[in-house]
């Protein structure tokens, strides 16, 4: 019916253990480790890859939170290399705090969510 890439995968909230809410609600907040360690991609990568077989909820929020950080990385590389740059390369640091703390909450309560603005490179 819609885009597949926004088809949200047979999970319910239900189903999921806290276990599983928890590590989702990491992957998509790891964003926030850009200011740390310089590289937010590196958190939601090794999550997808230590629960990918144990858990389709975690898996695919992981891979989500990995796509979108990709994405915001990929744009923060062009705009630093451009004199617009540096009036919306703020804007997409906030975005990217704000969505992040949006799909951690998202993830805490069961839902699977969906970046907005995301380049969906790994599926």
């Amino acid at each position: 019916m819609g885009d597949p890439d926004l088809e949200r995968p047979p999970v319910s909230a239900g189903d999921l253990t806290d276990d599983e809410k928890m590590w989702a609600m990491f992957a998509h907040m790891s964003y926030l480790l850009t200011f740390v360690i310089g590289v937010s991609c590196i958190a939601p990568l090794i999550i997808w890859m230590m629960k990918k077989d144990s858990s389709a909820f975690v898996e695919d929020q992981a891979k989500e939170a990995l796509n979108f950080q990709l994405t915001a990385l990929i744009a923060v590389l062009i705009l630093s290399a451009t004199c617009v740059g540096a009036v919306l390369l703020p804007v997409v640091i906030v975005g990217g705090v704000v969505y992040g703390i949006m799909g951690g909450v998202a993830a805490n309560r069961g839902e699977v969510y969906r970046y907005p603005y995301t380049f969906r490179m790994i599926n």
